[in-house]
């Protein structure tokens, strides 16, 4: 029978993560691969690499904490040594709270020190599960009974998302839920906070906990699970993927490996913590090797006054490298630099969406700033692929794979999926991969069988090619292909067309339902503030001058005020799809009303669902008439459209 331990056991020192020597090529990457994977990273939890880095950076900044976005304003530092104190403070309070191995630690913050105890403490004591905030309250109780998570660890002021109201409605919804963690705000004055109901406590209470060993004497093991990490999160069940610590440290090491990353480092980590970007390449990576890492105010990029004073941050700081999103990168890029010296930036990286060539270039000439892409996705704990420092390559190139991580494309089959057959280099197909990072499946096996070929390659659903350098190029993902009369029109084609115009910030091409050709191309875009006034027939002319292929040229533009986006901000297509979709039967609607008498009310047209538009007719003499006649010029559509009667004013429907 297991015994606490009488004395601290801590891991077997090992050095913090260095990057072995540049990475110039892909012979560089196989050279790392001489030696055996277990010998090159002898690391097997994200708590080995915390005790390494207290070991090795002790008193050096390990986090600093903005309270706001002004670069006057002093940061709230956190050392290394800090940082593992407190993480074994968290672990030993969740102990206390009966976390287990097998246990979920739910985390619902925003941006904050205390995010990163949650983070590292559960993994030590259990499983972490980060939560989106801005998802509705069901579908957030859905993945905590899911995951049948014991604690939440939540903000104890309201935000800008309701945070506090939020978790006191989720410990009604989730019957695992046994005790709410309270993180004050850091500018919460002392005894300020109201009485803490029954089964919350705050997280203040760690500190009557050791800080220097786990009380449970937990040896982690790199199949051991650190992570639930929910996947999409907008439609949708709520599917929860699992991270192994061997997965969360390959990535650390990796990024470090390719990336260069050392620690005279300083970067700002503006991603959201509950996604794998932030937590891991963001994160992980920057905290394995000693890096200074940057945490902008609660609202992270969300913030509009850290985007406003970026530039000042990276000069009051002295950052290296900068790190975002394309539309992140975008916003950015209308902002002056007004004297700000970035001259210590050596390094531009992103991911989660493909960077426009137009942007590649504005920002380049803007700032000086090559940006280097990535590849990265939840299902191989946030890192795929990385074009390193030093290495230029064309908007789209997203880099060479990881050391002992296997890549292939693949041609798809009729039904847009992979299929067995590899394609050579430059020909285009799905991308798989096979890696000491990939995931462990998700929660509920039939998603898990829905992610992999039949030979175990995890099917990503991107699409590229590798060119001869052995790099990889994306173009897109397969969903997103717009199909016309069974030709796959690639929306990039469109979007690197239209991107190009001076006046562009934003655009995205996506296929509009048509009842010949099944979909047709169609683009949205958002414009440049403060540039020369453009009309959307321009921008159409324009387009298609550069789309040499006839079935690609878009059928309109649309220029919009914000483009859609996720909460990681990847910009949202599903979204424009069902613009599109209104867009289409609007028309066919108002086609078919011509001939109505003036004064007739219109239909109303409105999004019902994913792939489903609801047409309201308004009462009248012939609204029947008119339901019908709907119907049949409707039907024709490749897409669920439902002509509906208002009731009446006064009806039984309407009292």
């Amino acid at each position: 029978m297991a015994t606490t331990p009488a004395l601290p056991l801590l891991p077997p020192l090992q050095p913090p993560f260095t990057r072995s020597a540049p990475i110039r090529s892909l012979q560089n990457v196989q050279q790392l691969e001489a030696r055996p994977l277990a010998e090159a990273l002898p690391v097997h939890s994200t708590y080995e690499i915390f005790v390494n880095s207290a070991r090795a950076f002790g008193d050096r900044t390990a986090l600093a904490f903005l309270p706001t976005a002004d670069p006057a304003a002093e940061p709230i530092r956190w050392s290394y040594a800090q940082l593992l104190t407190g993480i074994h403070q968290t672990a030993n309070l969740l102990h206390q709270l009966g976390v287990g191995p097998e246990d979920a630690v739910a985390v619902l913050l925003p941006g904050c020190l205390e995010y990163h105890l949650a983070l590292w403490g559960g993994e030590a004591a259990g499983i972490v599960q980060p939560l989106n905030p801005m998802l509705t309250d069901e579908k957030i109780a859905a993945m905590l009974t899911l995951a049948r998570a014991k604690v939440l660890i939540a903000y104890g002021g309201e935000g800008d998302l309701g945070y506090w109201s939020k978790a006191l409605r989720l410990r009604a919804l989730v019957p695992t839920l046994q005790t709410v963690l309270r993180v004050a705000p850091h500018d919460e004055a002392p005894g300020a906070a109201a009485p803490l109901p029954a089964g919350v406590v705050d997280l203040a209470e760690r500190h009557q906990h050791p800080g220097d060993h786990l009380v449970s004497g937990r040896r982690i093991v790199a199949s051991d699970i650190a992570a639930y990490f929910h996947t999409g999160g907008t439609t949708g069940a709520p599917k929860l993927a699992r991270h192994s610590h061997g997965a969360q440290v390959f990535t650390a090491w990796g990024c470090v490996q390719m990336q260069g990353i050392t620690p005279e480092d300083v970067g700002i980590n503006g991603y959201p913590l509950f996604h794998v970007a932030g937590v891991l390449p963001g994160s992980l990576a920057a905290l394995s090797a000693g890096v200074e890492t940057i945490i902008p105010t609660t609202g992270l990029f969300r913030n509009r006054e850290v985007i406003a004073n970026y530039w000042r941050l990276v000069e009051r700081y002295r950052c290296t490298y900068l790190s975002a999103v394309p539309t992140v990168l975008a916003a950015l890029a209308n902002v002056p630099l007004d004297g700000a010296d970035i001259s210590t930036l050596r390094y531009c990286r992103t991911g989660a969406a493909i960077l426009a060539p137009e942007l590649a270039a504005r920002f380049e000439r803007l700032f000086d700033l090559h940006i280097h892409e990535s590849l990265g996705m939840t299902e191989m704990a946030g890192i795929s692929t990385i074009t390193p420092p030093g290495v230029h390559a064309p908007a789209g190139c997203v880099g060479w794979r990881l050391p002992y991580t296997q890549l292939r494309v693949v041609a798809l089959d009729a039904q847009g999926n992979a299929s067995d057959q590899d394609m050579p280099p430059g020909q285009p197909g799905m991308v798989l991969f096979q890696s000491p990072n990939l995931f462990s499946g998700f929660l509920d096996a039939a998603d898990t069988a829905k992610a992999f070929t039949q030979d175990g390659w995890l099917a990503t659903g991107d699409l590229g090619f590798v060119d001869d350098q052995g790099r990889l190029h994306l173009s897109g993902r397969s969903k997103d292909l717009i199909i016309r009369s069974g030709h796959n029109i690639d929306p990039k084609v469109i979007e690197d067309a239209l991107g190009a115009h001076p006046a562009v910030q934003l655009c995205a091409a996506v296929g509009a339902p048509d009842a010949y050709a099944g979909e047709l191309p169609v683009v949205y875009a958002t414009l440049v503030p403060g540039a020369p006034q453009v009309t959307e027939a321009e921008l159409l002319a324009f387009t298609a001058e550069r789309v040499d292929e006839a079935v690609a040229r878009p059928r309109w533009v649309q220029v919009i005020e914000t483009m859609p986006v996720t909460n990681v901000g990847k910009i949202y297509k599903p979204e424009l799809r069902q613009r599109a979709a209104c867009h289409t039967v609007q028309a066919l609607v108002d086609g078919a009303c011509a001939t109505e008498a003036p004064g007739q009310t219109r239909p109303e047209v409105q999004p019902e669902g994913d792939n489903a538009v609801r047409v309201t007719v308004a009462p009248g003499a012939q609204a029947d008439a008119l339901a019908t006649r709907l119907r049949e010029v409707l039907a024709p559509l490749p897409l669920t459209v439902r002509v509906v009667n208002a009731p009446a004013a006064g009806s039984p429907q309407n009292a």
